[in-house]
């Protein structure tokens, strides 16, 4: 479905984003700009009381290691358990895949994808592509793609939201969304938005 109405209604939200390793200040700036509450997660306690949680881009085994090391791990399931919202972006993710090809680096598993690391090469090997992506409206996005990974399979119950070329970029499992690509390092905010949006029907089916 195309987002919602309901992107000026976000006061109210709190969210966390893991600020062990990678974009998280970006994302933190794109979700204040959405109006709404960020919190740096950094230990369990940060975790209490947050609406949604963000998984940012950077290096994924350094931050599967810190998760652990951290004491994360299971406090994030033990939320993801009970719905929190969770979109992980780029190595986020990877950390969010139920598997990693070639890799048993630690991660949380919580959408049925698979994933290949560094599917477009390296660093220097970065791009930015214009996107279609229904969900957010005609308008294409303007999509960073930095040593960016690509779901390679993808199980039932995952709804997949963009595609380029023959990779998929884009999904969705119930209260779990990543994206192979950056939002946060561009000014379009709708993949944001749509995130809260679904931080909003969550809730809703709460109550």
């Amino acid at each position: 479905m195309p987002m919602g109405g309901n992107e000026g209604n976000v006061r109210w939200m709190k969210v966390g984003v893991l600020a062990l390793q990678g974009a998280f200040r970006e994302h933190a700036a794109a979700l204040k700009r959405c109006g709404c509450e960020v919190v740096e997660v950094r230990k369990p306690i940060n975790i209490e009381g947050i609406d949604a949680l963000v998984i940012p881009g950077g290096e994924s085994t350094t931050i599967g290691k810190l998760l652990g090391d951290y004491g994360l791990i299971e406090p994030i399931l033990a939320k993801a358990c009970y719905g929190l919202p969770i979109f992980g972006t780029c190595a986020g993710a990877i950390i969010l895949a139920r598997d990693i090809a070639g890799s048993d680096q630690p991660h949380l598993g919580l959408i049925d994808i698979m994933v290949q690391r560094n599917a477009y090469g390296r660093q220097v090997d970065s791009f930015e592509v214009d996107l279609e992506i229904p969900v957010l409206g005609k308008e294409p996005f303007a999509a960073v793609f930095i040593r960016a990974p690509l779901i390679k399979e993808t199980r039932p119950g995952v709804e997949v939201l963009a595609h380029y070329k023959d990779g998929i970029v884009l999904a969705r499992q119930g209260n779990v969304l990543v994206s192979t690509f950056h939002p946060e390092l561009t000014s379009d905010l709708r993949l944001h938005r749509y995130f809260l949006n679904m931080v909003a029907g969550s809730v809703k089916q709460e109550r």
